[in-house]
């Protein structure tokens, strides 16, 4: 792009330069965007179809999974027509759109995940109190309240980046577009922005990561008074994979947001971008319902599947247990 021109397209790089396994990746990702919309979207109509589950644990894994889904479909099904079409490029309004859906639903993904936890902690710890303490009004106020700072957080990080000014390249070294990506091809001088997000990033993934660690503080307190093994090793089972795949989060998106440009590279920014965009929407439907023994009874008793797909699904679905993070 020379100066004078003003840029109307940019082009996704992605996995471009992976020419040879460029089938493979194809049908990887589309597997994926498969099993996670399918997760996420099924988890959502069987707490809709059993009143039994209409309590603010589900109601919140409800959000997180329309999260999930939304969030997933943000990025995976354009990269994959991109790379079916060979033509990996996408619109100055297309590229800023999906900016702003990606912010609104990282920041989803992050607030619901740590309301999770404390909604676990309360139930652990305080379980004659819960009702009283995680009353409808409450969630309701939490979940808007949630969904109103992200939106709010996405159109000023929308804003800003639809006010930069390329005239160098186009080229966008990820498979969706990224604020850190646009903010290293653009010549506009970013480093308040680049210090903006740093301060926003350390502070917001301080707060959730120090908010998470003090809920399981007190949870794994209670657990280790259970004097049952089994007891034990169930609430293990249970705290361990949600804990994990929220480190993996935090940690990858605050990397990518709040790295230095030194540090960019292609493979390091492509698996920070995987195990953030990819790998939560994936991995949530197991965690939090294939492997709930409620969701499992949910989805045997439910009209919304056939009596020969729910015993199939009942029958794999254990598997899950094998693979859990």
């Amino acid at each position: 792009m020379i100066n004078e021109t003003a840029v109307t397209d940019f082009f996704l790089w992605g996995f471009s330069r992976i020419q040879e396994l460029r089938i493979l990746l194809i049908v990887m990702f589309f597997s994926i965007y498969l099993a996670a919309l399918t997760g996420n979207v099924l988890l959502i109509l069987i707490v809709a179809q059993n009143p039994h589950l209409h309590n603010p644990m589900y109601f919140f894994l409800v959000n997180l999974s329309f999260i999930d889904a939304c969030y997933i479909s943000t990025t995976v099904p354009k990269s994959m027509v991109n790379s079916l079409s060979n033509s990996h490029l996408i619109s100055f309004s297309g590229c800023i759109f999906q900016v702003f859906l990606v912010v609104v639903l990282a920041g989803a993904e992050l607030s619901f995940l740590t309301v999770m936890a404390y909604d676990r902690y309360v139930a652990i710890c305080q379980p004659l109190q819960y009702r009283t303490i995680m009353n409808w009004k409450v969630c309701f106020l939490i979940t808007v309240a949630a969904w109103v700072s992200n939106i709010t957080n996405a159109v000023i990080q929308s804003t800003i980046t639809l006010n930069l000014d390329f005239c160098q390249s186009n080229i966008i070294e990820q498979f969706f577009c990224d604020v850190p990506q646009l903010l290293s091809i653009s010549c506009t001088d970013t480093r308040v922005y680049e210090s903006l997000n740093f301060v926003t990033g350390l502070g917001v993934g301080s707060f959730c990561f120090l908010f998470m660690l003090i809920s399981y503080g007190y949870i794994l307190s209670a657990v280790f008074k259970i004097h049952s093994i089994q007891g034990r090793h169930k609430a293990f089972s249970t705290c361990t994979p949600h804990l994990t795949l929220f480190c993996v989060f935090t940690f990858t998106t605050m990397f990518s947001y709040m790295r230095p440009k030194a540090l960019s590279s292609l493979p390091v920014d492509l698996l920070a971008a995987i195990l953030y965009t990819v790998l939560p929407p994936l991995m949530n439907p197991i965690i939090y319902g294939l492997r709930n023994r409620e969701i499992k009874k949910g989805l045997s008793v439910s009209n919304i599947v056939s009596e020969q797909c729910a015993e199939l699904l009942i029958l794999i679905l254990p598997a899950y247990d094998y693979f859990h993070i």
